[in-house]
């Protein structure tokens, strides 16, 4: 049995959760709050030291980071693939989750909002500048992969690795109240994949974690 460690709000989590979810595969949640700093349970840092959300165990094997984790599904588990044949394709793909992944989510994080907070004074109003802003300015350049390569989903027209993380990149946009009406072919590429049953039981809501409504 696969199990993710995650939190039903993390980003990161949620495009493990949607990589599953596509593939069909059945797994165990074990639940971290990242509010109350659950994931530095010694337990949970034993498995992973980052003591950061998404991790996954399966067969005695830990594996961490969400884009390391996807990959290794795909090649684990090839049905239903998430990644390309052709190797400028995946290429592509792989530069695009990078932007998310490494050059925008990491600047607008829980952890980083709390050094805002506490290290530099920075009251809400300033933090949700500071979170909206390089999320427009991460999605803006992801926009433009989006047209360039996308055709209905965010690359191509079936779903990938892509759309495991702009889901969660628009959710996380809307959530902090940025107009995505700025980036209309990623906001399109985003609906189709969110209306897949499988991207639609991934959501945050429908986590057995979730805050109620």
């Amino acid at each position: 049995m696969i199990r993710l460690h995650g939190y039903w709000r993390s980003g990161a989590a949620y495009r493990v959760r949607i990589a599953l979810a596509l593939k069909g595969l059945a797994y165990e949640q074990v639940n971290h709050d990242l509010r109350t700093g659950a994931q530095g349970a010694a337990e949970y840092a034993a498995l992973n030291p980052q003591k950061l959300v998404p991790a996954l165990e399966y067969e005695g094997q830990v594996l961490t980071q969400s884009s390391a984790i996807i990959e290794w599904l795909d090649e684990r588990f090839p049905d239903a693939p998430l990644l390309p044949a052709d190797p400028a394709a995946r290429a592509q793909v792989r530069a695009l989750v990078a932007a998310i992944a490494a050059d925008t989510h990491p600047l607008h994080n829980l952890r980083v909002g709390k050094y805002l907070r506490t290290a530099l004074g920075a009251d809400e109003a300033a933090v949700t500048a500071w979170n909206r802003h390089w999320i427009a300015e991460g999605l803006a350049a992801v926009e433009t992969m989006v047209a360039a390569h996308g055709g209905g989903f965010a690359f191509g027209d079936t779903p990938t690795i892509a759309d495991c993380f702009t889901v969660p990149a628009l959710y996380s946009a809307n959530r902090f109240g940025v107009d995505t009406s700025a980036f209309p072919t990623l906001a399109a590429a985003g609906e189709t994949a969110a209306a897949l049953p499988a991207v639609r039981a991934a959501h945050p809501s429908v986590q057995p974690d979730a805050d109620a409504a």
